[in-house]
């Protein structure tokens, strides 16, 4: 079906597009004007901005900590309600809030190998939006452990690689590298020098040789980083250590917020943001996306079981859940509630946008809130004013605990985001870091996922209620839209090699710590097309850069 996007301002970064025009679809793929052919379906873009579908590269939507989020606040909302919890939605759910906003792409950031099938199955049951996800490693025995013997590179590449493909994922995450690990040992704090209690491994050392197998086997994304100390007073200097271990490699630090604080003031909890944007000026190898808190309940759902452990005094309500995963990483779940008159929390809110306001460049920083630690996802609108509405941010400032408002430096900030920026934001700069290079676009070619949103100068309501959204071609929000229940979706996953030989090496050593055989975790593609989830079920391998070793 040929469809033609009348009259729009298309806002593309990726193709240094910011004008009015039209836009043409052929099926599922973007086109040029094909001359002289008239368009089966033609929509009204006149007075509307027209951007490519929003991808969200870190965002929980599968894995049994959700689960175990459900089942633990069961309580907090009617079982037989559609929306569930408004902050944990479920699965069924998701996909159609992300629609709502113009999101059509979205990538689960912890994907353990041992529960991979559980959370590629979930992450099937999201209707509507593409998929994918990062394997987590970096505290597992055998990892460690190979470390611990300094094997050769070549032998970690070959591990980080073989998990990657096993888990059918597009990236790499590790969690307080070690941390979770020495948890399990009575360490109840863990430094980027300290040394493990066991392997005698430091974070550093994870983080400089994953760094380093993330690059050589390909992938496009960085590895992926939840630094040591999570939410410590003064963990900037634990987060400005974690960048100098990857020796220049790419690396991304996820919800930065979090590992942004300072230990200054009377309440010896200080804004470190400026010292980490610095960082960043000293390192461009450096990414962050922020986890951006934003006010009222929600659950922190994390691997990190260090941190987490020391968050249950703080749990509203009061209960939560931690526990083990097969030696492979830990779990814990706490609800919280972040309130706009608690010094803490207001602090929190103020670094998070200082972040966004002092990174200077948008294709460095990426729209989070961590969904659900810091805030549900279904705040992206009301984030994305605060960015772009200076008086708006003011008064929200005005708002907050005064001597939070008075630690931060946001009432000097004159900074609105345009909407190019948020559009390299949350399209074109998460496709490009990602390696998705038909994704975030609207050049001829690239997938037909496409979103017209009514121009208005409330942009929270703008962003919140797109006119018409279009996934891979079909239209899913508006006039004429079509069930989403009857289209297929994607998963992105990473084309990487391995030697095999290494492999049947390093299953031996897994059977000393796994609880399974290492063949065991291996996800076949009979599994991934239909099997998985009740809708068809595609795969999209980003193709890896080769090895770089």
């Amino acid at each position: 079906m040929l469809t033609r996007i009348v009259g729009g301002h298309r806002i593309d970064p990726a193709s240094d597009l910011d004008s009015v025009g039209d836009l043409w679809i052929n099926d599922d793929r973007i086109t040029d004007s094909p001359l002289g052919k008239i368009p089966d379906h033609t929509i009204d873009a006149t007075t509307c901005i027209v951007m490519a579908g929003g991808i969200d590269l870190h965002t929980h939507i599968g894995g049994g900590k959700l689960t175990l989020a459900r089942m633990l606040l069961q309580d907090q909302f009617p079982r037989d309600s559609e929306a569930l919890c408004p902050f944990l939605p479920a699965a069924g759910v998701v996909g159609s809030r992300y629609l709502d906003m113009g999101y059509t792409t979205c990538f689960e950031p912890a994907v353990i190998p041992c529960n991979a099938r559980a959370a590629h199955a979930e992450m099937a049951d999201v209707a509507g939006i593409d998929t994918g996800g990062y394997c987590l490693i970096g505290n597992d025995d055998l990892l460690l452990s190979l470390l611990a013997k300094n094997s050769p590179q070549l032998i970690i590449n070959d591990y980080v690689a073989f998990m990657v493909a096993a888990t059918k994922c597009i990236a790499v995450k590790v969690v307080n590298p070690g941390g979770i690990s020495a948890f399990k040992f009575n360490a109840r704090s863990f430094d980027v020098d300290t040394p493990h209690p066991k392997y005698g491994v430091t974070p550093s050392t994870i983080i400089r040789r994953l760094c380093r197998a993330v690059h050589e086997i390909g992938l496009a994304h960085p590895l992926h980083i939840h630094c040591s100390n999570l939410g410590v007073p003064g963990n900037i200097a634990s987060t400005i250590a974690t960048i100098e271990a990857a020796d220049g490699l790419p690396i991304h630090l996820t919800h930065a917020q979090f590992h942004c604080y300072g230990n200054e003031g009377p309440n010896q909890m200080s804004s470190a943001a400026s010292q980490l944007v610095a960082a960043m000026e000293k390192h461009p190898n450096v990414t962050i996306d922020v986890g951006q808190v934003m006010f009222g309940q929600t659950t922190t759902i994390s691997a990190d079981s260090m941190h987490q452990f020391a968050n249950t005094r703080y749990a509203k309500p009061r209960k939560s859940a931690l526990l083990d995963i097969e030696c492979e990483a830990g779990c814990g779940v706490v609800p919280f509630r972040y309130r706009r008159r608690q010094f803490v929390h207001s602090l929190q809110w103020a670094i998070g946008l200082e972040l966004f306001l002092m990174v200077k460049d948008p294709n460095r920083v990426f729209l989070t809130t961590d969904h659900p630690n810091g805030a549900p996802f279904t705040t992206y609108p009301h984030l994305i004013r605060l960015l772009c509405d200076r008086s708006f941010r003011e008064t929200a400032l005005a708002e907050i605990h005064p001597e939070a408002r008075a630690a931060s430096q946001l009432a000097g900030m004159d900074r609105e985001y345009t909407l190019s920026e948020i559009a390299t934001m949350t399209r074109s700069a998460p496709a490009n870091i990602l390696g998705l290079t038909d994704l975030g676009r609207l050049s001829s070619g690239a997938t037909a996922d496409v979103v017209v949103y009514e121009n208005h100068k409330n942009v929270e309501s703008m962003f919140a209620t797109p006119k018409y959204v279009i996934k891979h071609g079909q239209t899913v929000r508006g006039p004429g839209a079509v069930d989403v229940k009857t289209l297929g979706s994607v998963t992105h996953t990473a084309d990487v090699s391995f030697d095999p030989n290494s492999v049947k090496l390093l299953a031996a050593r897994y059977r000393e710590f796994g609880a399974m055989e290492l063949e065991r975790l291996v996800i076949s593609d009979d599994e991934m097309e239909g099997v998985l989830g009740s809708l068809p079920q595609k795969q999209a391998a980003v193709r890896s850069r080769g090895n770089l070793a």
